[in-house]
């Protein structure tokens, strides 16, 4: 079986709090017309993408029990993420990681440094 990169794609593990989301297509021009080299664009405070992965989310500490004789459940335990991929994320540029991964463009980011979520589904 050959890996596409969409293959590869499903096969990364996003850690922790963290998403992955693919930068959406920014607008190259102002609303006056001016044209805006890539440089100006990715500098932005504030960008938006869609999210392709999630994390597992926030590691919840173990319980602590006094009872020796109790079996232990040494799984860690998550509270999970808000964010879902296929939601477009609005966040910012500075909490953003970029990375290039099969010569395309992606943002780590971690949930705190997103300020807002469009989702298809109703809540």
């Amino acid at each position: 079986m050959k890996l596409t990169p969409d293959i590869k794609l499903k096969k990364l593990i996003v850690v922790g709090d963290r998403v992955l989301i693919k930068p959406a297509k920014n607008a190259d021009r102002t609303a006056s017309g001016l044209y805006l080299p890539p440089s100006v664009q990715e500098k932005e405070k504030i960008q938006s993408g869609n999210i392709i992965k999630v994390g597992p989310g926030y590691p919840l500490p173990l319980p602590t029990d006094d009872e020796p004789w109790k079996e232990r459940d040494e799984q860690i335990k998550y509270l999970p993420l808000q964010a879902q991929e296929g939601d477009l994320a609005i966040f910012l540029q500075k909490g953003a990681i970029e990375v290039m991964y099969e010569d395309e463009k992606y943002y780590i980011v971690s949930q705190a440094s997103i300020l807002m979520l469009e989702r298809e589904e109703e809540l």
